[in-house]
């Protein structure tokens, strides 16, 4: 099936039409409005967000638009006199084993990307319609001043070297950040998400972008398509908090990803980085539920994928299979096996992050330190072309090359090259042939993102029984092969029977290549084995298909959703509710307030009246004030409820005649100052507080910035200004030390806002909301206005009491019953406020108009 703006797309590339013009900027393809509002041009006003009130149907999605920053197509220029191009498919791109990963049949797939080659722009306009109409690729053509600035300059000179944990702290080590070279990449990113909108449905289709090129691209596409069901996948390294904070522009790329639906990552530690940079600059916070880890991120939840990505089980057996493939290995059968020669690979990228020139120093080390293998063993390290351009890039090409005739002027002899240095591009058959005859494969890169060369090398050892022949095995042979890894690689945690090393210890390295030749054949074997199992099982198409089951898992709920777009630029961002979820609104509540005469209300302190950042928790004169007009309205019962302890309650609102406080989370209750403390709950024997006092001193000794808070009933270990990383992984440990030494005791321990509390059971705020509600029907005073605002999850206990309540005597039939949450999160309250700003604003509005009518 194809998408309704799709065909109106197909229409116009047809002979029939006139011929799209894909290739301008100037020039845009009119298109079919698929959702109401929806415009071409985009600009930072939000105004233009499609707000999405009415949840569209959403199908089951058949089609995908994979968006990266090259197409997978090769293009070349005709030969003969006339003009024109050629077009074929990469097939070594990934973007394109993906799709065949997935299937012809499951899913229809397009894409969008710039070529490699440049394309004069007389002649963008019939590229892109045959690029349309044969390969459903949409061409993002870019003036080349504009692409460098882009590519070479932001990407390839400051992303790319940081998120390697290369920082600039010279002009000569890694570009310093170039604001010109910023905005580059933002206006790319930008072209990019107009080329998208040329062919999107956003009811159905899919959106899947790949890599650090185009981090911001999902601020663009969620300010048009709030609902758009968006994937990112990182390729590359996400750098460990310490090194990503130093980025000028570390929040807008956090705060773009954050508008993807499901972020990708090759390995945990990525994922951890990238989690540790929403919790520490963002203030963001992570959970995981049944296996999947999600951010909560203004009311959207933002799934985050760890998988590897695989290999490309076909087309790789299929090379194997090739005639070539097995005419070049019994070359190199004759260049090396008949030789007596043992040959160790290595394949590479010719840059300073593949490690190469410290392979070559393991090497040299092994045959000073293990002569016996002098004339016997051959390092044939294959240097692809670099990606990149710069110093850095001849810097390493000089050294490789001096090395490696240091090395071969060293050791070698007539007849004998210790190391082979092959760098002029290889085809793949050729490439395949080195794995197969390799004994070993060495990757020292020190740092990668992913590295896909060790499962090529598993996959092309396992052979088949026409390269066994040539190999001289028989069909029942056991296969072979062994790997010396960098531990700093994506592919490494997956490859379990690898030799791990540090490829900055030499000595290490030389000594696992030594291991690697020396070990057992039964072993190597095994290890094999183990590799060969999960590397056949977990290739790009198993990869694709469950990033895309879990996108469309992530996106299931948008049609249930109330979104809508907020913020300026790259700050934009949707907030997504729950339709029942809505914001508080000043003018129904105050006009309820006014046609209401008997009224209760129920407010949290911290975190609703008070910051939680706040250094002063003392109230403000301002709120002081605030409650005492609503406290002199004798329509009014107005309660604190905090966990603070009744004495400083008391202090702080002592101003208040007329105020109630349920201190300690309800444990002691006063209905206003001159009366007595009361108890909700029986008097507890505290003898527990000496098992969880040590406890507790114990992570505050080693917890640098937490505290403790002795109250009378609770006590309370606070780690509010700890490192949030180490304070959250603390306060866990804790919890479980605490629910274990106090598993006999009649108490609860519970985590909260950067605390973890011990109290008595049956202690909660909803105990004074049962009592406020009792007390008020005992007196007669049945409310028909009652207003309860909380800011976490002690406070759901009065919002789930006062729910229960309606249907009961408590509170009057026609009640008006306003349960409110600070900030947009999960809640059994039916409203929100954004902070405490908004809140006593509110009760300011309130108390104007209990002012109003005691002078009335």
């Amino acid at each position: 099936m194809v998408s309704r703006s799709y065909s109106n797309l197909l229409e116009l590339a047809s002979s029939e039409g006139p011929s799209p013009s894909l290739g301008r900027m100037s020039r845009r393809i009119p298109r079919v409005m698929t959702v109401p509002g929806i415009i071409s041009d985009l600009d930072d006003d939000p105004s233009e967000s499609v707000c999405s009130d009415d949840p569209s149907s959403v199908a089951q999605p058949d089609r995908l638009i994979i968006v990266a920053n090259q197409l997978p197509i090769r293009a070349q220029r005709k030969t003969d006199d006339s003009k024109g191009w050629i077009f074929s498919w990469d097939e070594n791109s990934i973007l394109l084993q993906l799709k065949e990963g997935l299937g012809d049949n499951d899913i229809e797939v397009f894409y969008v990307g710039t070529l490699k080659e440049e394309i004069h722009p007389n002649e963008q306009d019939e590229v892109s319609q045959i690029l349309l109409e044969t390969f459903k690729c949409v061409p993002t053509f870019l003036p080349p001043d504009l692409y460098c600035r882009y590519y070479h300059g932001f990407c390839k000179q400051q992303l790319w070297p940081l998120f390697h944990y290369m920082l600039p702290l010279s002009p000569d080590l890694g570009g310093r950040f170039n604001r010109s070279l910023w905005q580059a990449y933002v206006s790319v990113n930008k072209i990019f998400a107009d080329r998208i909108m040329e062919v999107i449905n956003p009811e159905d289709d899919f959106v899947w972008i790949h890599d650090y090129h185009l981090m911001v691209l999902p601020t663009f596409l969620r300010k048009r398509f709030n609902r758009v069901k968006l994937g990112f996948f990182l390729h590359s390294p996400f750098p460990s908090s310490e090194i990503y904070k130093t980025l000028p522009i570390r929040e807008e790329l956090l705060r773009a990803l954050l508008n993807s639906d499901l972020i990708g990552f090759h390995t945990f530690d990525y994922a951890r980085h990238f989690l540790s940079c929403c919790s520490r600059m963002l203030g963001l916070s992570y959970e995981s539920k049944r296996g999947y880890i999600g951010l909560e991120y203004y009311g959207r939840t933002v799934s985050i994928k760890i998988l590897p990505v695989g290999i490309h089980m076909s087309q790789l057996q299929s090379v194997l299979s090739l005639p070539e493939t097995e005419t070049k290995v019994a070359d190199l059968i004759k260049q090396f096996h008949d030789q007596g020669r043992i040959m160790l690979l290595g394949v590479d990228d010719m840059d300073i992050f593949k490690g190469i020139s410290l392979k070559l120093l393991a090497m040299e080390q092994l045959l000073v330190q293990h002569p016996e293998w002098q004339g016997k063993v051959v390092l044939v390290q294959i240097a692809n072309p670099a990606r990149g351009r710069g110093k850095d890039v001849k810097e390493v090409q000089a050294e490789t090359n001096s090395t490696v005739k240091r090395i071969n002027d060293t050791f070698g002899k007539p007849g004998y090259e210790p190391v082979i240095l092959i760098d002029q591009p290889l085809k793949f058959y050729e490439r395949i042939a080195y794995y197969v005859v390799a004994e070993c494969c060495l990757v020292t890169a020190v740092r990668d993102g992913m590295n896909l060369i060790p499962y090529e090398y598993i996959i092309s050892r396992q052979g088949n029984e026409r390269l066994d022949k040539v190999l001289g095995l028989t069909s029942n042979s056991p296969k072979k092969s062994m790997l010396v890894v960098s531990e700093f690689i994506g592919c490494s945690p997956s490859l379990s029977g690898a030799i791990r090393v540090n490829p900055w210890n030499i000595d290490i390295v030389a000594e696992a290549m030594d291991c690697s030749l020396e070990m057992a054949e039964p072993e190597k074997q095994l290890r094999h084995e183990k590799h060969y199992k999960y590397v056949s099982t977990h290739d790009v198409g198993y990869w694709a298909r469950s990033f895309l089951q879990d996108l469309e898992r992530t996106c299931k709920d948008h049609e249930t959703r109330r979104c809508w777009g907020i913020g300026f630029g790259l700050s934009f961002r949707v907030v997504s509710l729950d339709p029942n979820f809505k914001k508080l609104s000043m003018e129904h509540i105050v006009s309820v307030y006014k046609r209401t005469t008997t009224r209760a209300l129920l407010l949290d302190y911290d975190g609703t009246l008070m910051p939680h950042s706040a250094i002063d928790k003392s109230p403000t004169a301002k709120t002081i004030e605030v409650l005492k007009h609503l406290c002199r309205d004798k329509n009014n019962m107005v309660f604190i409820v905090s966990a603070k302890s009744r004495n400083t309650l008391g202090q702080w609102f002592s101003g208040c005649d007329n105020l109630g406080i349920g201190a300690e989370h309800g444990f002691f209750l006063r209905p206003h100052k001159t009366a007595e403390w009361e108890t909700c709950a029986p008097v507890v024997d505290c003898s527990w507080k000496q098992i969880a006092e040590p406890v507790m001193k114990l992570y505050t000794e080693t917890t640098d910035g937490s505290t403790i808070e002795d109250k009378e009933t609770s006590t309370v270990w606070c780690y509010e200004d700890a490192d949030p990383d180490f304070g959250s992984c603390q306060a866990k440990e804790l919890l479980d030390h605490l629910d274990s030494v106090l598993a006999n005791e009649p108490v609860t321990v519970k985590s909260g806002q950067n605390v973890v509390e011990v109290k008595p059971q049956g202690v909660s705020k909803g105990l004074v909301a049962k009592r406020l509600l009792s007390t008020m029907q005992e007196r007669g005073m049945v409310p028909d206005f009652v207003l309860c605002i909380g800011d976490d999850r002690s406070d759901e206990d009065m919002f789930e009491v006062i729910s229960s309540s309606i249907p009961s005597q408590t509170i009057a039939s026609k009640v008006e019953v306003f349960e409110c949450t600070v900030g947009k999160k999960p809640s059994k309250a039916k409203y929100y406020l954004d902070d405490t700003v908004q809140i006593l604003s509110l009760l300011q509005g309130l108390a104007s108009v209990s002012e109003q009518a005691a002078v009335e």
